[in-house]
């Protein structure tokens, strides 16, 4: 075979995408004779470029050849890939969150091995007749939906749900959850492809496909419905860059592929708030499904570390319950208090934390707002500083309990210890599988944080909780302390009403102009000044510019199609550019 060849008019020629990041073109090829009824759309190949061989992925077929132009053949077919709507999928997805190729979805949407040849359809023993719930059921009849269980509730009649109408994609947060839908599923008679490692199942059909984030991508000839279980977790969005998110991804391929798209979740986002439509429980089933809290009110205890165990705390710890403590800081966290009224040194304007560089004035660490060294509510200039750290605090745990204590931190791999006591980082309520009691030691360090989502984080941390102890009809517990017992988050688990978060962050979320209200992204490294000038003097309408604070841009607007919009018409200059859309740490 010629290494060049003039294609001949019935001769097939193929565009393709090189897994390659560092490249954004497609190339065109052609299909030597003999492979034309091997070659798709998604088909995984090797072809000549330059002096070398990279892999590729076919995006388009039967393209039409360019003039003039010698085109090489594919060198090799290397096996299946990603349906032609994941590949649709991916290219929305680059422009959604500005990437500059769609090569890091189209990885995701591959399988980790080569498959070369599909297995039969799986077959159903027997079908999954729809949910006796009127609720559950109904949540599938509109399009989309957000669905608030409780934390204490069942998933598994949602995904059952989804499986009586044909072949469901079941998305969780962690490997754990999705063996245990895989089995409950399998046990009602449905086959079940486990994401990845089933990628060749899942594409060959008749199979509900259960994974975490990455399923979101499998190949699927017949989805009939996608479920989305705790849609809230922030482990649903990807990390590194592009920052997709599993839930924008869900609601969009439902769109595309008209199936109902249901996400799950005790406290939904205000995102999947302004996205789906709100389907609750009745009121006695949802608060039943929270747990017992007791809240501590700290705020007529002494300040400092031994103000860590109040008295609610020391008789849980010195009773016989299995008691989880929760301190998020490894190391010091700093905190301002007042030395007369005790109140947590807070902004007036946005309510977060502040910090005392200096002797005259107070700061903001999420607004920026500068005030005098005054105690906003009794106005003392007496403030006193607290510091808290788990493997400081777990030597007077142990003192207080007469026996030992186990750290439990992210940093450490081995197998928790049997242990009646642990102290830990929200690692955890992770790692730890059950508990009599759960106690936030600190609960204001996550109410008073500076990130945006503060207030749905830290509900996130006791909705994580609250599945380690059970229902309020249970015996177990879980213990706030905290100096703002009227705080939302803190009534929101006392009654079991997510809504008095969602509502007081909306109100917030408008006055600041955080997302959902607008789209937004940041932009970070050494590119990202000339970026930033690029698209400020592109002069983009209601496309707002603000920075550089700390080294990062901040870029606002409306919505994401005119966010996106702007981002993608600029140019990437070069040098090291960190561009994130839709950051959740900010």
């Amino acid at each position: 075979m010629k290494l060049f060849e003039e294609p001949a008019p019935e001769a097939l020629v193929v565009r393709v995408l090189p897994d390659q990041t560092g490249i954004t073109k497609t190339f065109d090829y052609l299909v030597p004779p003999e492979w034309a009824g091997r070659v798709a759309l998604g088909t995984r190949v090797r072809v000549q470029l330059g002096p070398r061989r990279v892999g590729a992925w076919v995006v388009d077929i039967d393209v039409e050849p360019p003039e003039g132009v010698a085109l090489k053949p594919i060198a090799k077919i290397s096996g299946q890939g990603p349906s032609g709507d994941v590949i649709g999928l991916a290219h929305w997805a680059r422009w959604r969150w500005a990437a500059r190729t769609p090569v890091p979805f189209l990885r995701t949407a591959s399988p980790e091995r080569m498959v070369t040849t599909l297995s039969s359809p799986g077959v159903r023993r027997h079908p999954v007749p729809p949910s006796d719930d009127d609720v559950i059921q109904g949540a599938f009849r509109r399009r989309p939906t957000v669905l608030r269980l409780p934390p204490a509730a069942d998933v598994i009649p949602v995904v059952q749900a989804a499986a009586s109408l044909g072949d469901p994609l079941v998305l969780c947060t962690s490997r754990s959850q999705s063996e245990r839908v895989a089995r409950r599923l399998d046990r009602a008679g449905v086959p079940t492809a486990h994401h990845p490692d089933g990628w060749g199942r899942a594409a060959a059909g008749g199979v509900a496909v259960v994974g975490t984030r990455a399923a979101v991508w499998a190949t699927m000839p017949d989805l009939a419905a996608i479920v989305v279980l705790d849609e809230h977790d922030e482990v649903h969005q990807e990390e590194r860059t592009p920052t997709w998110h599993l839930r924008d991804v869900a609601l969009e391929r439902a769109r595309r592929a008209g199936v109902p798209c249901v996400l799950t979740s005790p406290m939904p986002s205000l995102e999947a708030l302004e996205a789906a439509e709100l389907v609750t429980l009745d009121r006695a089933t949802e608060r039943d499904g929270w747990p017992r809290v007791i809240v501590a009110d700290r705020r007529e205890e002494d300040l400092g570390r031994n103000a860590l165990f109040s008295p609610a705390l020391a008789r849980l710890v010195r009773s016989d319950a299995r008691v989880v403590c929760i301190l998020n800081q490894k190391g010091r966290a700093v905190l301002l208090a007042c030395g007369s009224c005790r109140d947590l040194a807070r902004c007036t304007r946005c309510d977060a934390s502040v910090q005392r560089p200096g002797d005259d004035h107070l700061v903001c660490r999420r607004c920026g707002d500068t005030r005098p060294v005054v105690c906003a509510s009794c106005g003392s200039t007496q403030l006193k500083t607290v510091r808290m750290g788990v493997s400081r605090v777990r030597d007077d745990l142990e003192a207080l309990a007469g026996e030992p204590v186990v750290e439990v931190t992210a940093d450490r791999s081995d197998p928790v210890p049997d242990a009646r006591l642990a102290i830990g980082t929200e690692a955890a309520l992770h790692r730890i599988e059950r508990a009599d009691v759960v106690a936030f030691l600190d609960l204001d360090q996550e109410l008073l944080a500076t990130r945006y989502r503060a207030a749905e984080q830290a509900l996130a941390l006791v909705v994580r909780a609250a599945r380690l102890v059970g229902g309020r009809h249970g015996s177990g517990r879980v213990l706030l302390q905290t100096r703002m017992p009227d705080h939302e988050v803190v009534q929101a688990a006392l009654h079991g009403d997510p809504t008095l978060v969602s509502e007081a962050e909306r109100i917030r979320r408008t006055d600041f102009r955080f997302p959902p209200v607008v789209a937004m992204a940041e932009v970070s490294g050494e590119a990202a000044d000339a970026f930033a000038e690029q698209l400020r003097g592109a002069g983009h309408p209601q496309v707002d510019v603000v920075g550089p604070v700390d080294g990062r841009w901040r870029i606002t607007a409306p919505d994401h199609e005119r966010l996106c919009n702007a981002l993608d018409a600029v140019e990437r200059p070069p040098g090291r550019l960190r561009l994130v859309v839709d950051p959740t740490r900010s």
